[in-house]
């Protein structure tokens, strides 16, 4: 298996790349720039709403939002998924989270996050590698499937544009940062950068966050 990239991941010590989105919440648009000298950010990086553990890592970033900002840091997610689309999903689903819409994936290559390629050792390992990121399932199961079981958990139904940007996005990897007001990344996570596909779906939990804003801010 092989990934390809734009630059090498953004790692502790460089500048974050800034970057202006459309808000999901339809209030302008959101930048890196906006939280520059006002304080640290922890930002995330998502593909669509078509992945099932995006979904949950929102979700996830919505209960810890309140214990972020008690420390002073903001929280800032990227979903790539065109603005109405997300705010289609979030009318029903709504969130307090800044959220900015990416469907092209541009600020992902802005910080160089890797996509897997497409070719045969990606495809067995598809259908090899079992995984259960997020605890809910009975036993790991395949990647593919276990991604079907957690949408048939949620109910979820994707639309049109989902099933799309699945086609144009998939396997794109996700990442975690946490910026200081200077705007340089403190602490960084790239999605199966240390477990290979094992560690599809993985989100750091509120805890290992914590601990990294922390020692940030310390």
């Amino acid at each position: 298996m092989s990934m390809t990239e734009t630059r090498a991941p953004v790692a502790a010590g460089e500048p974050a790349p800034d970057f202006t989105l459309p808000a999901i919440d339809g209030a302008g648009t959101v930048s890196l720039a906006d939280y520059r000298g006002r304080g640290p950010v922890f930002l995330a990086l998502l593909v669509g709403l078509w992945c099932p553990f995006c979904r949950r890592q929102i979700a996830q970033m919505g209960a810890s939002e309140g214990k972020l900002k008690a420390l002073g840091v903001e929280t800032l997610g990227v979903v790539a998924t065109a603005p109405e689309n997300a705010r289609l999903y979030f009318k029903f689903r709504p969130t307090r989270l800044r959220l900015g819409a990416d469907p092209d994936l541009s600020t992902h290559r802005a910080y160089g996050v890797p996509q897997h390629t497409i070719d045969a050792g990606f495809m067995e390992a598809l259908g090899s590698i079992r995984i259960n990121p997020t605890g809910e399932l009975p036993e790991p199961l395949p990647i593919k499937d276990a991604a079907t079981a957690l949408g048939q958990m949620d109910g979820y139904t994707g639309t049109p544009i989902d099933h799309a940007e699945m086609q144009r996005q998939m396997p794109q990897l996700k990442s975690q940062f946490l910026i200081d007001r200077d705007g340089i990344v403190r602490w960084a996570n790239i999605e199966c950068a240390g477990a290979g596909l094992v560690g599809v779906g993985k989100f750091p939990s509120e805890q290992e966050i914590l601990a990294a804003v922390r020692s940030m801010l310390h």
